[in-house]
């Protein structure tokens, strides 16, 4: 019997990608959007019908928990139960501190925190009910750590998801429920050899040196999901490129630079 997975924010970049990879691995997938998205998100589930199972799109506003709710009771009205919820739904906005308004706070603050929230415990609840020892995978951001200008409201919210990522794993944990996080660095979201110079930046600050691809996100998602991954929960893993290992953004690895002088 296939295992059921819902992937929130999946019409497109980083979320479709990672819905139809588990798609190819056998799953059957809702397709998560909002907005107006849908016809993007039936694209992608007509995507993942190639590889056969059964998929479906479910609209959710993950901002509101009425909406997560509701989003759930038609996911679980079709798939009668749920394996794996990717929390994947996020705003990516910046402002500089001095101008930043509660209307740019509440916007990423409730999709990139609060949704993740009440998307997990939305489906905690459902694995607890039905006895499924499942995997709840957030998608955070190397924000979590590092600190970049202008990412005032961005950075602390992933940050505080990764916090949560910990909490939740330690309070589901009886109930044989993993929660994991996965922190992407510099995704290119295109398939373009093209680069802009602030992509040309990031590669240069980034030890291996190129950004990294959308199939590398799903691949980590399809591991922590996995049995092989059944004694590993709380954690996050960092699909960076080693971009959180420089101590100082002068700190940039290239292959015969001398060290920099401190």
């Amino acid at each position: 019997m296939s295992k059921k997975a819902l992937v929130t924010g999946s019409s497109s970049g980083i979320g479709r990608t990672i819905a139809i990879e588990l798609a190819k691995n056998g799953y059957d997938v809702g397709f998560n959007y909002f907005s107006t998205h849908k016809e993007e998100a039936e694209s992608a589930c007509q995507e993942a019908a190639k590889y056969g199972g059964t998929h479906d799109v479910f609209y959710g506003d993950v901002s509101s928990v009425a909406s997560i709710a509701h989003m759930f009771a038609a996911f679980i009205e079709k798939y009668r139960t749920i394996d794996l919820l990717v929390n994947n739904a996020g705003i990516t906005k910046f402002q500089p501190f001095l101008e930043a308004t509660e209307e740019l706070w509440d916007k990423i603050t409730n999709t990139d925190w609060k949704g993740s929230y009440f998307c997990t415990q939305q489906a905690a609840r459902y694995m607890v009910e039905k006895g499924v020892k499942g995997s709840i995978i957030n998608i955070t951001s190397v924000h979590q750590e590092l600190n970049f200008p202008h990412a005032s409201v961005y950075g602390p919210s992933k940050a505080a998801l990764n916090k949560f990522t910990q909490h939740a794993a330690l309070e589901l944990a009886p109930y044989g429920i993993r929660v994991n996080a996965i922190a992407p660095g510099s995704i290119k979201n295109d398939n373009s050899e093209a680069y802009t110079p602030r992509q040309q930046m990031f590669i240069s600050r980034t030890p291996l040196q190129r950004m990294g691809v959308k199939e590398e996100i799903a691949g980590a998602v399809l591991f922590l999901s996995s049995d092989s991954a059944q004694y590993i929960t709380g954690t996050t893993l960092a699909v960076d490129g080693g971009a959180m290992l420089p101590a100082l953004l002068d700190n940039t690895y290239v292959a015969g630079r001398e060290e920099p002088n401190l």
